[in-house]
């Protein structure tokens, strides 16, 4: 950084992070209009198309997209949100919204840790590698979305249900993660996986007086001790291991059954759902596949079907040598911290974009 006088010029990088820590964008009441101006803004300067779906009135998603070589490929994502929770300022050093820089470098604001470090770290990744002529295999998407801090009811809960995000065709994700304060980064890669799946059982219908063979309760039976046995094993696994805890091992209950129509009709159909919660240690698709082989073992026809929306994701902020203050009072970041983790973006954008194609894609 070069020096004017005896002031020493402030990094662009660095100023736009300022800028954006400025805004509002604090519950109660989020200034949401300002963040879309500056993210407007933002793509216009990256010569990216933006998209705006509005989820909840006043409550906008909106996604830039850099689309890849090769389209059809699933797409990355680069998740962030642009709320940030309540200040006490009673308990704060300088004006929570100043985005005040001490003579270390340091950035105090609300948003400096939880999130606004991230979206600007992709945003200036995504400007660095576009300058330097970089194309990439697979699209790459930016999404702001808002309302995370208060659950996400009017922001990506619904929004995974829309069909403008079924187009986005993610194949994987990048999302927030935790501050360290040693050298080491801290990266999320699993924790307990829900599955809530629904086991569909058709069989013969016919008079509740007869033994009518091959009925959807014969296949329910079966579904229900498949997985009931397997609740017990885990169950006993947890409690005869000294070393085991609740997230090292899968919690299975059957919460639903639906079927039949009087008491004396055998019905045609039989549903039951389950709630798991599977550790990251268990490798999904041998899983799935048990659950296949289950249904196959129940009878003809039964099928499974997933009630929710299930991506691969990372939870990941590059911030090490820095202490955890998301939430709190003093939420701060050091302008150094901020650089190097645009640095580490731009080599792990066009990693994650350049993944070949899988078999799935094939």
């Amino acid at each position: 950084l070069g020096k004017k006088g005896s002031r020493t010029l402030e990094h662009p990088s660095v100023s736009l992070f300022r800028q954006y820590l400025r805004l509002r964008t604090v519950h109660p009441e989020p200034d949401y209009d300002a963040a879309l101006k500056f993210l407007d803004r933002i793509a216009n300067e990256l010569e990216l198309p933006v998209k705006k779906i509005e989820v909840f009135p006043g409550r906008v998603v909106t996604i830039m997209t850099w689309e890849g070589t090769n389209p059809k490929l699933k797409s990355i994502l680069l998740n962030s949100h642009t709320d940030v929770v309540p200040v006490f300022p009673e308990h704060w050093k300088y004006d929570a919204f100043r985005a005040f820089k001490d003579a270390e470098g340091n950035i105090y604001a609300r948003g400096s840790q939880d999130m606004k470090c991230v979206t600007i770290q992709y945003i200036e990744a995504i400007r660095r590698l576009k300058a330097e002529g970089h194309t990439l295999t697979r699209t790459v998407h930016l999404m702001f979305v808002p309302d995370e801090e208060v659950g996400g009811h009017k922001g990506m809960e619904t929004f995974v249900n829309h069909q403008e995000f079924h187009k986005l065709n993610i194949g994987f994700a990048l999302d927030e993660g935790l501050a360290n304060p040693t050298d080491a980064f801290t990266v999320f890669y699993g924790e307990r996986n829900p599955w809530w799946i629904n086991i569909h059982c058709p069989g013969s219908p016919g008079h509740g007086s007869r033994f009518v063979e091959n009925t959807a309760a014969e296949k329910l039976h079966h579904i229900m001790n498949s997985f009931l046995h397997f609740r017990e094993n885990e169950k006993h696994r947890l409690n005869t291991s000294e070393c085991l805890t609740l997230g090292d091992v899968t919690t299975v209950n059957m919460t639903m059954v639906k079927g039949g129509v009087a008491y004396n009709v055998i019905p045609a159909e039989m549903d039951v759902s389950f709630d798991l919660r599977i550790p990251p240690t268990v490798n999904l698709q041998e899983f799935e596949c048990q659950i296949k082989k289950w249904c196959k073992e129940a009878g003809d026809d039964v099928t499974y079907k997933f009630a929710q929306v299930g991506l691969p994701a990372i939870g990941f902020s590059p911030m090490n040598r820095t202490p955890i203050l998301l939430h709190d009072h003093n939420e701060f970041l050091n302008e150094q911290v901020l650089l190097r983790g645009i640095s580490i973006y731009q080599k792990l954008i066009p990693a994650l974009a350049s993944v070949p194609a899988l078999p799935d894609e094939k």
